[in-house]
């Protein structure tokens, strides 16, 4: 179609292929002026140039150049990026904001999957099946219909820590279970916690009466080991700790020392140092699980980010609103 806005493609070239498969590229192709085979890594290439000059649209993911006073200097007439990826804070500088750039996001696509790891952390976890694998592994036998009584999921209290785009969907996914969901965000109020599904707590109330605590907060210089020794401290025993957010959150060396104690256990995708040096304690503790940073969006799960853009792109050429518009007055205070 003659009309199709003109867009560019930018991030690191091995990304293309994962996140915008041959029917997602032709859809895209279908709605802008694209060309799969020029993928910006730098603006200022003289390959990229003209096309930067008539771009109308940003493609963009995970290795895009920064979008600051000089780049936007070249490209008159952008007017949207769509991020094939998460969070937008480092790409897009003020100057974007002030030009009114229409930016979306396919973090909501990448908080599914982190959501649904969450969930089955949180289920395992109550089922004790970390602590009774590695037991089972050590004995190679058990005592068949013998009743676990440490274990179950029955009436658990679950503690979500900040009502970030992964923490509603947790609480959404965690709707159908037999469990009492309490939340902790200060940007949150009681009524919108009560029309997720969860009541809204403090965050010392929260640490004090779950069962499970899982981390949801943004990474910001005000939320670091905003789970701290002294919160650590205070959770009752047998509390499981789950971190998918990011390390800094929680205090890397108290949840050790207390998960090395046997009071507490942890799920953590997340760590600081990450990774953790190799003779940290967490690696060989039967009540530690810890993943490589996993929980986000991996092999087909990234078409799923680029499924997102697709129909942001078909949105926009529409006339429609975007559907994942990225909000610059709150941006500070999300991941």
């Amino acid at each position: 179609m003659a009309d199709r806005p003109r867009a560019l493609l930018a991030m690191s070239p091995e990304f293309l292929p994962l996140l915008f498969p041959d029917p997602l590229m032709r859809r895209l192709r279908d709605a802008l002026d694209v060309d799969p085979g020029l993928v910006a890594q730098d603006f200022a290439d003289p390959a990229v140039q003209p096309v930067w000059a008539e771009a109308e649209v940003l493609v963009s993911s995970w290795g895009v150049p920064r979008l600051d006073a000089e780049a936007l200097a070249k490209a008159p007439r952008l007017r949207a990026v769509l991020h094939a990826a998460g969070t937008v804070k480092s790409i897009v500088a003020q100057e974007g904001w002030e030009r009114g750039l229409a930016v979306s996001s396919s973090s909501g696509a990448n908080a599914l999957p982190v959501a649904e790891y969450t969930l089955a952390s949180i289920l395992m976890a109550g089922k004790g099946i970390f602590n009774l694998r590695e037991d089972f592994r050590a004995q190679r036998s058990f005592t068949l219909g013998y009743v676990h009584p440490e274990v179950g999921n029955f009436g658990r209290t679950i503690g979500i820590v900040g009502a970030s785009k992964i923490g509603r969907r947790v609480i959404e996914l965690l709707r159908p279970f037999d469990f009492d969901v309490l939340v902790a965000d200060p940007y949150l109020d009681e009524a919108e916690a009560a029309e997720l599904g969860a009541e809204l707590v403090d965050l010392d109330s929260l640490i004090a009466q779950c069962d499970i605590v899982s981390v949801h907060a943004p990474d910001l210089p005000e939320t670091a080991k905003l789970i701290s020794a002294e919160r650590l401290a205070a959770m009752k025993d047998g509390t499981v700790v789950v971190n998918t957010a990011r390390g800094r959150l929680v205090d890397t060396d108290a949840l050790t020392a207390e998960v090395a104690a046997g009071r507490l256990s942890a799920v953590i995708d997340v760590t600081h140092p990450e990774p953790l040096p190799a003779d940290s304690a967490l690696y060989d503790l039967p009540n530690a699980f810890v993943t490589p940073h996993v929980a986000g969006s991996h092999g087909n799960e990234l078409s799923r980010m680029g499924l997102f853009m697709v129909e942001e792109a078909e949105r926009w050429v529409r006339g429609e609103d975007l559907a994942h518009r990225v909000d610059p007055t709150t941006l500070w205070r999300q991941a």
